[in-house]
């Protein structure tokens, strides 16, 4: 049956930023379609939260702390996962955001840290498992970059320019892997409705009502939009021939024109 094959049974995944929004609901989605999971995140109590859910889906489930921008932390999460499960076969890089920040007052130390949060992190984390994928047959990453990386907004330069590179680092994985097993996808949601390292109130103004106006479906997002695209592209099976892709999921978001919407709400 087709439903058999979105299947991830007996599958090991890393999931970063597993304690909350987007991350927790992909560790919950994969645990239901049959993966152990490694929740990595800063905050033990959330992905002990998260580790709990993933099993009682009758899964394994770690909960291994972890702060992304730390490579010897990247290092032992990697470690821990094949000392207790032996294997890789996803890695979600989900870990991400960057406080918004005028053009003006973005300095170079602010871009670069933004740059190591979202990129540098994802570039090594993945770096660190295609080998240990190599060695079972294959495997998948995906990364959770943002519709701001094709988006202009004057206080989202640093974020928006490094999900670009994330949306760049995945053309090039999959470039350089394809060929050995490894498929390499990045999804970009639009504004979905989580908690958050940059909250939606901290652009300023009434953000939500504004993001609602322009995007075409009737509601925001939710983490389980991002969570079932992400077990999609995950799957072997479902996605074997999806590689290099970068898919938005932002309800049109990214092809609404203001202009037009306007034009058509006074003209009927």
């Amino acid at each position: 049956m087709i439903l058999d094959r979105f299947k991830l049974t007996g599958k090991v995944a890393i999931v970063t930023g597993a304690g909350r929004g987007i991350g927790r609901a992909v560790a919950e989605a994969f645990a239901e379609v049959g993966a152990d999971v490694v929740c990595a995140a800063r905050t033990p109590e959330q992905i002990e939260e998260t580790a709990a859910a993933v099993r009682r889906f009758g899964r394994r489930a770690l909960a291994v702390p972890c702060d992304v921008n730390e490579r010897a932390q990247l290092e032992h999460v990697v470690q821990t996962t094949l000392r207790e499960l032996g294997r890789i076969d996803v890695v979600v890089n989900n870990a991400g955001g960057w406080p918004p920040k005028g053009w003006q007052r973005t300095n170079e130390k602010f871009l670069e840290g933004a740059f190591r949060f979202n990129v540098t992190h994802a570039f090594l984390l993945s770096r660190m498992a295609i080998p240990v994928m190599r060695e079972h047959g294959g495997g998948a990453i995906v990364n959770i970059s943002s519709g701001a990386a094709i988006l202009g907004n004057s206080y989202l330069c640093a974020y928006s320019a490094t999900k670009a590179g994330m949306n760049s680092l995945t053309a090039h994985i999959a470039t350089a892997y394809g060929k050995r097993g490894i498929r390499a996808n990045a999804i970009m949601p639009g504004v979905v409705l989580r908690e958050s390292a940059m909250a939606p109130e901290q652009l300023g103004g009434d953000f939500r009502a504004t993001a609602a106006k322009h995007t075409l479906t009737p509601r925001l997002g939710h983490p389980d939009d991002i969570a079932n695209l992400t077990t999609f592209l995950a799957s072997d099976e479902v996605a074997g021939f999806v590689t290099g892709q970068v898919i938005s999921s932002d309800g049109g978001l990214s092809v609404h024109s203001p202009m037009w919407a306007d034009e058509q709400a006074t003209t009927g």
